[in-house]
Parts: C-alpha cells; sequence; structure tokens
C-alpha cells in the first residue's frame, strides 16, 4: 500500500472515530489515540512512522494558530500572573525532576535523561485546547490551562536545545551547561519569537484590510500560521511563540479585518483543516507507539513500568506546583483554599503533539559521529507518557469536572446568552429611535426594523424567563420558525428542481435560510 492510499485510508477512518467521539461525548482525541492504538495492533497493518517534518512544519501551525485564536485577551490579562509562575518555574521542576527519575529508572545516561525530562516538561496546547474545547469550565479556568499550555513551551524549548546540546557533546548535565547562556537563549527565544509574530500579525492586518476577496481571504488566513513559524524559525526563535502571539492578535481584529461573510466562510474552513489535522494527529500518536516497541526489539523489557513512572513524577510535581499557588492566590484575593480549581488545572495538564515532534527532532548522531545514546528508548517513553495522559486524563476530566462543582451550570449559559441578546436588542432599538427623531429615514423602514428588533426583544425575554421542565411545553418560537424555515427550504428545492429559478438563485436564498436557522441556537 502506497502512502498516498495510508493517508487517505487514516483520514477516513479517523474522521469516523471523532465524529463517534462527539456522539458518544467523550474527548475525541483520547478515542483517536486508543483508536491508533488498536489500529497498530491489528496484524498486517504497516508500520507507521512520523517525521519531524511532517508533525513540525504540517500539523503544528495550524493547529496551535487555532488554540491562540481560542485564548480570550481579557482573560489572558486576568491570569497572567499564574501563568508566568507554571510556564517557567513548573517547567524547570518538571523536567529535573523528569531527569532525576529517568536516571533511577531508566539505562538512559544523565544527559539522554535531561533530554527527556526536557521533552515532557510542558504541556501541550494542542492536546489542552482539543480536550477542554468542550468542557463546561468557567472562563478564567479555561484561560488559565489554555495560557499555560501555550506560554510554556518557550521554556521547554530552550531547555530541550540546552539538553540536545549536552547529549550531542557527550558531556555531563552539570558541568557542561552554561545556565546564564542558557536564560539568554529564553529571553532571545521567546522574545523574539513574540517580535516575529507581532510582525506578522500587522502585515496580514494590512493585507486583509484591503482585501474583500472570500477566497484570497481563505487562502491569507490558512498560510499565515506557516509564515509566522517559518519566519520565526528561519530567525533562530521560538516559531511557537510566533504562531501563538500573530493568533491572539489577529483574532482581537477579527472584525475590523473582514465582513460577516468572510468570517462565517473562514470558520467553517479552518473548523474542517483543524479537525482533520487533529483526528489525523492523535491517531498517528496511537499506531506510532506498536513500531517503537518493535523498533526496541526486547531492548528494554521495562518500558511500560518506566512509562509509568514519569507519568506519576510529572502529575506529582504539578500538584505539587499548581495547589501551592492556588493557595496563596486564593488568600490574596480573600477566598479560602478550595482543592476544586486546582485539582482540575492539575488533571489538565496532557501531554500531545508537541512533546512528539520534540523527541522525534532529537539528532540520530552525536557531534562526534556516533548513535545518539538510546534515542529509541527516548521516543518509546515520550509516546508512552502521551498516550497514557490522553487517555487516562482525557477520559477522566470531564467526569472531575463535574465532580468538583466547578463546571458552568447549562442555566448560566441561557442567562447570559439572553442577557446579551437583551441588551444588544435595547440598544438597537434606541439607536432606531433617535434615528426616527431626526426623520433620517423612511417611516416604513424604521417601523420594519422595529417590529423585527421587538420580535427579538420579545424572544431575549421569553430565554430569559423560561424554566427547565420534565412536561412536554408548547412549541416555542425557534422551534416553529425552524419549521417554517424547512417548508421555506423545501419550497426553494421545489422552485430549482422544476426550472424555475436558477442555481445562483438557489444558492443565494439557500444559504439566507441556514444563516437565519444558524442564528436561532440550539
Amino acid at each position: 500500500m502506497g502512502s498516498v492510499e495510508t493517508v487517505l485510508i487514516l483520514v477516513v477512518l479517523a474522521t469516523v472515530v471523532a465524529t463517534s467521539a462527539r456522539r458518544l461525548r467523550v474527548p475525541a482525541p483520547s478515542l483517536l489515540v486508543v483508536a491508533g492504538l488498536i489500529g497498530g495492533l491489528i496484524p498486517g497493518v504497516p508500520p507507521v512512522q512520523v517525521t519531524p517534518q511532517v508533525v513540525g512544519l504540517v500539523v503544528l501551525p495550524p493547529l496551535l494558530y487555532a488554540a491562540g485564536e481560542e485564548l480570550s485577551g481579557r482573560d489572558l490579562r486576568a491570569v497572567w500572573r499564574p501563568v508566568t509562575v507554571l510556564a517557567v518555574g513548573l517547567v524547570l521542576a518538571s523536567a529535573a525532576a523528569v531527569a532525576l527519575v529517568a536516571v533511577a529508572v531508566t539505562p538512559l545516561p544523565p544527559a539522554m535523561a535531561f533530554v527527556l525530562g526536557a521533552v515532557l516538561a510542558s504541556t501541550d496546547p494542542v492536546a489542552v485546547t482539543a480536550l477542554g474545547r468542550r468542557l463546561p469550565l468557567p472562563p478564567r479556568v479555561h484561560a488559565l490551562v489554555a495560557a499555560e499550555s501555550l506560554f510554556n513551551d518557550a521554556t521547554g524549548l530552550v531547555l530541550f536545545r540546552v539538553a540536545v546540546g549536552i547529549a550531542a557533546a557527550g558531556g555531563a548535565v552539570g558541568g557542561a551547561a552554561s545556565w546564564g547562556r542558557a536564560v539568554g537563549q529564553f529571553i532571545l527565544l521567546a522574545g523574539g519569537g513574540a517580535l516575529v509574530g507581532a510582525a506578522v500579525a500587522a502585515g496580514v492586518a494590512l493585507i486583509r484590510r484591503r482585501t474583500e476577496d472570500p477566497v484570497l481571504e481563505t487562502v491569507i488566513a490558512l498560510v499565515t500560521p506557516y509564515v509566522a513559524y517559518v519566519a520565526a524559525e528561519t530567525a533562530r526563535v521560538a516559531g511557537v511563540t510566533a504562531v501563538v502571539v500573530a493568533a491572539v492578535i489577529l483574532s482581537t481584529q477579527a472584525r475590523r479585518l473582514t465582513n460577516a461573510g468572510i468570517r462565517l466562510q473562514l470558520h467553517a474552513v479552518y473548523g474542517t483543516v483543524v479537525f482533520l489535522l487533529e483526528s489525523v494527529v492523535f491517531s498517528l500518536i496511537g499506531l506510532e507507539l506498536p513500531a517503537l516497541i518493535d523498533n526496541l526489539a526486547g531492548a528494554a523489557r521495562d518500558w511500560p513500568v518506566q512509562a509509568l513512572a514519569v507519568t506519576g513524577t510529572l502529575l506529582a510535581v504539578r500538584i505539587g506546583w499548581v495547589f501551592p499557588l492556588s493557595a496563596v492566590l486564593q488568600r490574596r484575593s480573600g477566598g479560602r483554599p478550595s482543592w476544586r480549581v486546582p485539582a482540575v488545572v492539575v488533571w489538565a495538564g496532557a501531554r500531545g503533539v508537541l512533546p512528539l515532534a520534540a523527541a522525534l527532532s532529537i539528532p540520530l548522531q552525536t557531534d562526534a559521529g556516533t548513535p545518539m545514546p538510546q534515542r529509541a528508548l527516548v521516543l518509546l517513553l515520550t509516546t508512552a507518557v502521551i498516550v497514557t495522559t490522553l487517555v487516562v486524563q482525557g477520559f477522566t476530566l470531564t467526569p472531575l469536572v463535574r465532580w468538583s462543582g466547578i463546571a458552568l451550570d447549562p442555566a448560566h449559559t441561557r442567562n447570559e446568552d439572553g442577557t446579551a441578546r437583551l441588551r444588544m436588542a435595547e440598544a438597537a432599538l434606541a439607536r432606531l429611535e433617535q434615528l426616527a427623531d431626526v426623520e433620517a429615514a423612511p417611516e416604513v423602514e424604521l417601523d420594519r426594523l422595529r417590529r423585527g428588533l421587538q420580535a427579538r426583544l420579545h424572544r431575549a425575554e421569553e430565554q430569559l424567563a423560561a424554566e427547565p421542565a420534565d412536561e412536554p411545553t408548547a412549541p416555542s418560537h425557534r422551534q416553529l420558525r425552524r419549521d417554517l424555515i424547512a417548508v421555506e427550504s423545501a419550497e426553494l428545492r421545489r422552485l430549482y428542481e422544476t426550472g424555475e429559478i436558477g442555481p445562483t438563485t438557489q444558492r443565494r436564498l439557500q444559504r439566507s435560510l441556514d444563516l437565519e436557522e444558524a442564528g436561532l441556537g440550539d
């Protein structure tokens, strides 16, 4: 079977599994990893070997960009202090602890144990975002978990480069590392990546303000993360940071850069791309593990115990940092320390695509030309830890969120939505009355707009007053409108099939009906 056929089959299977995960209401990354693992164990399935170029250059930039776009700038400003502590301090502590445990329980030399610690030290933004996308988390908790995973990569990247340099030189961890140089490298990587990301965002914003072609807008949006990543890596700074910064900046200017139609198209296209890439990459992680086990050829039979020891170490260090930090912050704000939020933050620290890309990029040879010692074991342990965190933490994260009591009540979301709709309708009505006072438009037109806004106002008031009921109730306005839209769609299809209207008119009117139905909400 050729590589093209393999990729196509993988895309189809991953899409089916991801769709099943949505229907079963389980995290798609976790189910995809399990499916990939099962697929890799089936006899006759060709071994899968993922290259760092595929993960680092093809898959990672758009997924990072999508994760950055979901991060609210307002919530980020509210959590920047704990994020800074976790993104720097926790990463350093995790790398050191994993290195010590790896030296004790694995045959890895100290330099390669440090490489393993650096690879696994930071949480993965792709996995964390994919796992947390459907969780009913409070905004600040979601922002804390997402921002930590997005901004701790610069620290992990510096540690990784230092660790690989030590391993390639064949030196010891203690004497060969210049930690002053590492601090300077961290500032250069993180600061340089942020500057490149801001520059790319400014250039893209300048182009998009002058573009109204939906196709060009879509191409620009798809290319932006790759431009930021490649530009930063070419400048030898953090490409991950550049992509995230560009995404955060551009997401705050989305309304000024495009119109409503283009935004809808971009959302649909980017959603499709992210869905496919996430589906494929998480299934690849599961598929690769059996091949890595076979490559060791029995050289390290204790790898499952070693992987569990490393996973437990990461979890223990995370508990030791998050709980005290949460207690300090809660006391400063005048509240009593609680286990609920820190427990969710601890359990949300999954590993995923980024650690895999880092492990795959470990050089094959040292500076002396000899094979890199125990590289295969580092890659196997990294993949095993990724699979463990995605499966165990992924499947249990939603129950933990609900059990902890911090999950948002559906009524809260409904009331928040209703209040926003009410205020928007009231503001529009106030503006309409101003226009009526100065006779800025014909009264007939103003009256038509007024009736539409009053209908929206009435629906918002009904939404706020609605109470959950166990018994069937009369059809709501939205249910009735959906029924009418279905009738209109059927009539539109009949008009097209009988030749009374052309395809352009049919597509335009059907899109209008689709937009109206989407605006009705759930």
